[in-house]
């Protein structure tokens, strides 16, 4: 039986995603900078070429962080089967975020302990690329003559905004609907999910402006600062509350961000931070400029000119309050909510694979960021497209991050029998 044989496949390859798995995280491709981005999609080619896929590098030349210090290399394997038919395409980014402190195992060993990989992207998302990569090797080997084509990407800056690889890749026509067809994003969302999409998001900058004066006469100046106290207090006071009001039916997880909510990821006023090893004291200023760096949140039942008016009228009123305030308000970047129809053939397939390898109903969830299905979605205009993966989100940008190796099996087994119900 054909899917007998798939299974089988999977399971004589766990050594070989072990591996894999290892091999990938030991490549320490930190964002940003942007490191050795070209020397993992080396190693995925030197894999994948043998297998008969067809591999092509793309740099996404000038794309924000693009540098010939740090080209944005991505990697796109095809593989063709022996009769036409729809194309599949596993996305994965293949970048990884800072290490940060807390770790107690080397964050790029790949160690394996009790059944669980351990470093920096394990879970986000290199298991999840690993486990794709798996899936499509054993299905290939046990259906070669499958119709259609599958694609498997390593894409670039998804921790970053994905706009060095798949929002890149999508302008240049590899996300087109007439080329690929049903697209996976092996994300680490439990290996029983599927995500449907995720809420919308708006990073803008505040600042407020004043004048400067010595420390020591403040009344001749005016203190940015203080102005931001009073945009910070009316957020506080007006803002924070009735954010808490807006709710939505989109399956999000954790249930904390089925509300809309805004972080304020930074704050800046007065004079800079002094040099690392500078011993002296600070000079006696008003500071006459104070920013802020704040990431909005909101649901697909929000609109965007409705989340950033909420901005301008809460301004306004910090305004009318204080004679002298002046603000500028600067986007940064913003992306609309997206959410694929649980009817979409993708979403259905994939379904029927967890049903069948996990015994049990998948649960369908939004994801309270962003993640590359926004690019694959707005520039791309491809819908049948959903993230599903091995690995536990909590998990992902903390110390000591892991990947379990029997949910990287458990989701190879269900992106195998996706391919057969797509591909045969």
């Amino acid at each position: 039986m054909t899917e007998d044989r798939i299974l089988s496949e999977i399971t004589a390859r766990r050594d070989d995603l072990i591996a894999l798995t290892q091999d990938l995280i030991r490549i320490p491709t930190l964002n940003p900078p942007g490191r050795n981005y070209r020397e993992i999609c080396d190693y995925l080619a030197a894999r994948l070429e043998p297998k008969g896929f067809t591999v092509e590098f793309i740099r996404a030349h000038g794309a924000p962080g693009d540098s010939e210090t740090y080209p944005r290399w991505n990697l796109l394997a095809r593989r063709e089967g022996g009769q036409p038919g729809e194309c599949v395409h596993f996305n994965s980014h293949h970048d990884v975020v800072e290490v940060g402190h807390g770790w107690t195992r080397d964050p790029f060993g790949g160690e394996l302990a009790d059944g669980k990989i351990y470093g920096r992207g394990a879970c986000d998302m290199k298991g999840g690329l690993a486990a794709s990569i798996i899936a499509a090797e054993a299905f290939i080997a046990a259906c070669p003559e499958f119709k259609g084509a599958v694609e498997i990407s390593a894409t670039a800056d998804e921790e970053s905004g994905g706009f060095g690889g798949v929002a890149y890749m999508a302008q240049k026509g590899y996300f087109s609907p007439d080329r690929v067809q049903h697209v996976i994003i092996p994300e680490p969302l439990h290996k029983d999910r599927i995500c449907l999409g995720h809420r919308g998001v708006w990073w803008a900058e505040i600042e407020t402006k004043g004048r400067i004066a010595h420390g020591s006469m403040p009344f001749l100046g005016d203190s940015a600062i203080r102005h931001m106290g009073a945009v910070l207090e009316q957020m506080e006071h007006q803002l924070y509350p009735l954010l808490t009001t807006k709710h939505t039916a989109m399956p999000v997880i954790p249930a904390g961000a089925r509300q809309s909510t805004m972080n304020i990821n930074s704050i800046h006023g007065g004079e800079p931070e002094p040099e690392p090893g500078f011993t002296g004291l600070p000079a006696p200023c008003v500071a006459d400029r104070c920013r802020i760096i704040i990431d909005r949140r909101f649901l697909i039942e929000e609109d965007i000119k409705d989340v950033k008016g909420e901005i301008s009228t809460l301004l306004e009123r910090v305004k009318a309050q204080r004679p002298s305030f002046e603000y500028e308000v600067r986007d940064l970047f913003e992306v609309q909510p997206s959410m694929t129809d649980e009817s979409a053939p993708v979403v259905r397939t994939v379904a029927g694979a967890i049903a069948k390898v996990l015994g049990k109903h998948a649960e369908y969830v939004v994801s309270p960021g962003t993640y590359d299905q926004k690019h694959i979605d707005r520039i791309g205009k491809l819908k049948n497209c959903i993230a599903y993966g091995p690995g536990v989100l909590d998990l992902a940008h903390q110390p000591d991050e892991w990947i379990g190796v029997d949910d990287m099996m458990d989701s190879a087994r269900v992106m195998a029998l996706t391919l057969k119900e797509l591909l045969l």
